[in-house]
């Protein structure tokens, strides 16, 4: 188990408070926690960790390593939808080692194996406490390749918020299906847009986390997703300010179907991606 040390984020990039979005209603709608049993060592294949974010909470993950050089081998920080939890990837993950990346999928509080109940505010606040630990962890592992942070829907937010603060540190940012416009989703989830004050949501925008890092990006969206519509993975691919941006459109793909549909077509981007960031 690890212990959180205070984040050394970037200077004059302080974490913006999100507390006004903990609100039962709020909390209700965005977040499914499910519990899940504990994910088992595979010695070369699988490895869980627990980082504490908290006292008397700790949040769990595994990392599913590389086939081939997993120590040479970029890294993916993953932070998945609102519904999953790190066992829904049981299946995926050894595809990326298959690929020689090694993938790491955490969970939120109260999901899986993880203490604690979620909270918008501390998504946040548990992800920028579970990245010093995690780069921790790979020195630990003996991991020394490059960095990449990756978001599915919810867990685009999460995943900006340390693209924005440990720009130094992480090689590139990779979307799926991320909203650009947090209060419309919420709207779009079930919250009553007349209880929102939309003067604030530019301090939860991720939108606006996009304009403050300048990291390479790599968004992969469905054409006809249904939750958060193509409009907003567009707006976060125009907004981003590095060279190197690239989007994958997944044809005739929902929020769900995005693998189903296009899982050739997209981990052949992920791995591009990867790869001419290496270059760099």
């Amino acid at each position: 188990m690890r212990k959180a040390e205070e984040p050394n984020t970037t200077e004059g990039q302080e974490s913006s408070d999100a507390s006004f979005l903990d609100r039962p209603d709020i909390i209700k709608c965005i977040f499914y926690p499910r519990k899940c049993g504990p994910i088992p060592k595979i010695p070369g294949k699988l490895h869980p960790f627990s980082f504490s974010v908290d006292e008397g909470v700790n949040i769990d993950g595994a990392i599913h390593l590389a086939e081939e050089y997993a120590t040479k081998a970029p890294n993916i920080l993953f932070f998945h939808g609102n519904g999953e939890t790190v066992a829904d990837y049981g299946e995926i993950g050894p595809l990326y080692g298959e690929r020689g990346i090694n993938f790491a999928v955490v969970d939120y509080r109260g999901y899986g194996t993880s203490d604690g109940s979620p909270s918008y505010s501390a998504m946040s606040i548990d992800a920028v406490s579970i990245f010093p630990q995690y780069m921790d962890l790979l020195k630990e592992c003996d991991l020394s390749g490059p960095i990449f942070v990756m978001g599915r829907s919810l867990g685009s937010s999460p995943a900006l918020d340390l693209a924005v603060r440990f720009q130094d540190r992480i090689a590139g940012l990779i979307l799926e299906s991320g909203f650009a416009h947090t209060f419309r989703l919420l709207e779009k989830l079930g919250v009553d847009p007349r209880s929102m004050d939309g003067s604030r949501e530019l301090f939860v925008s991720n939108l606006e986390k996009m304009k403050k890092m300048i990291l390479p990006v790599l968004v992969i969206h469905g054409e006809i997703d249904e939750i958060i519509p193509l409009s907003d993975g567009q707006a976060l691919f125009k907004t981003a300010g590095h060279q190197v941006r690239e989007i994958l459109v997944i044809p005739r793909a929902g929020h769900n179907t995005l693998l189903i549909l296009g899982f050739g077509e997209y981990m052949e981007a992920i791995s591009r991606f990867i790869e001419r960031v290496r270059k760099l």
